[in-house]
């Protein structure tokens, strides 16, 4: 019986939650829909994430470099059609 690391434990998390990140990327890259998506959540979502990726170098753990370094590109193709949308295709709001 092989005993459960905290590495494996880490690899399990990151995977996690970087493979639940990514519908919402894939729905956003494909119908370019962002109206429902806050840009303020997402700026600070994307921000959080590159400083997480940062800490994971700082410490060198793999399993937060490898997650963070998909999440960021994720986020920030999330965050870059948003800003598109937001400020060059006026996207309609309902007050």
């Amino acid at each position: 019986m092989e005993v459960i690391t905290a590495d494996m434990i880490g690899y399990a998390a990151a995977i996690l939650t970087t493979l639940s990140f990514l519908p919402q990327a894939v729905m956003t890259i494909k119908t370019r829909d962002t109206e429902s998506l806050s840009l303020g959540m997402y700026s600070a979502f994307t921000l959080g994430v590159f400083f997480w990726l940062m800490y994971g170098f700082i410490i060198k753990n793999k399993a937060i470099i490898y997650a963070n370094s998909v999440t960021l590109v994720l986020a920030a193709t999330i965050l870059s059609v948003k800003i598109y949308n937001s400020f060059f295709k006026r996207e309609v709001t309902e007050d």
